[in-house]
């Protein structure tokens, strides 16, 4: 699966490094244990910060999709399935919507409370 960034894009690096990746997952071009380039190598390849490759890689073991062990990389978690990536890019968007529009967390999470 090959990655690109946009340095002009209003969206972070990282953001757009995780939001790649996720969709690599939910259109099943990244399988159930396969394993990403290393943090330093895709950090060179696009020649971003090795930092913000791993921010990125953070999100996406927060959100259940990889597993990430110093010296031994970023994996496709087991049970990642394209679904939970589809929904944690849902997820994903509408957070990003709602900071765009000016809405907190709390009022976001109230208004998904409140949502039949």
């Amino acid at each position: 699966m090959l990655l690109r960034v946009d340095p002009g894009a209003v969206v972070p690096l990282a953001t757009q490094i995780a939001a790649q990746v996720r969709g690599g997952i939910a259109r099943g071009e990244l399988t159930e244990g396969e394993r990403l380039p290393a943090a330093r190598t895709l950090a060179a390849s696009l020649d971003v910060n090795l930092h913000t490759v791993l921010r990125a890689f953070a999100e996406l073991r927060d959100e259940g999709l990889l597993e990430v062990r110093r010296g031994r990389g970023a994996v496709v978690r087991a049970g990642s399935s394209s679904e939970n990536a589809r929904l944690a890019q849902l997820v994903h968007d509408v957070v990003e919507q709602a900071q765009r529009l000016g809405v907190g967390r709390d009022e976001l999470a109230t208004m998904i409370k409140d949502t039949p």
